[in-house]
């Protein structure tokens, strides 16, 4: 198993933490298990960081003896960042279609399509799932309830856009006069963005959880 995620719950004060935990952390063995999703096999783990700490060892991870590099992460840190998104493939169908003449005349205004930039597609907790194939939520196997979007850890980490972090982009750039979905990344953070995994051919895997029933039961989703 190599250690993929591991956020704090100081540092992400919108995640709903089960009691006594504080530290959530995914790790998976990463090979391409034939399971009928054809791709890594994770855990998610909720654990009480100051235990955890106290049975830690130092030093790095052992790398796997064997793996599929799409799927084993470089090491990197991650920066909370709070945004808002909207409804993308999740957008009822009716409601899409009621709303249509706003999305062109919005495209024609802005220069940009509602569909682009409602969701993003990155490496996230909360929201929308930034799903590449069609929606498929899970229910929970105990209570039948649609699950919670829990967070997503995904290939695609953006070059130019709106979702580009302002830290990563071109410093040459005139941010009054460009807007921001057509920012660009300065080309020297461009290889170091992310986790540079390619999750199979850009693909995302999104883990779910049911709040209401006890310990918090989560299954993943995975598409490319």
């Amino acid at each position: 198993m190599v250690p993929v995620v591991q956020l704090y719950a100081r540092d992400v004060p919108g995640l709903v933490f089960p009691d006594d935990t504080d530290l959530l952390q995914i790790l998976w063995c990463p090979l391409v298990h034939e399971d009928g999703r054809y791709a890594a096999n994770p855990r998610l783990r909720w654990r009480n960081a100051a235990l955890t700490a106290a049975g830690a060892t130092a030093g790095e991870p052992p790398r796997p003896h064997t793996a599929d590099e799409d799927f084993v992460p470089r090491p990197c840190t991650v920066s909370p960042t709070p945004a808002v998104e909207y409804p993308n493939w999740d957008l009822p169908e009716a409601l899409g279609e009621l709303l249509d003449r706003k999305f062109e005349a919005l495209k024609e205004e802005m220069g940009y399509d509602y569909f682009d930039v409602a969701t993003t597609r990155q490496s996230k907790v909360g929201g929308y799932p930034g799903w590449t194939q069609p929606p498929d939520w899970p229910d929970c196997a105990g209570c039948g309830t649609r699950m919670e979007h829990l967070l997503s850890v995904t290939a695609t980490e953006p070059g130019m856009g709106r979702w580009l972090p302002l830290d990563d982009r071109a410093s040459d750039q005139d941010e009054t006069a460009t807007p921001c979905w057509m920012a660009e990344a300065d080309p020297a953070a461009l290889d170091a963005f992310g986790h540079d995994m390619a999750l199979g051919d850009l693909g995302g895997m999104y883990f779910f959880v049911c709040r209401g029933c006890p310990e918090t039961p989560y299954t993943h989703r995975y598409d490319c």
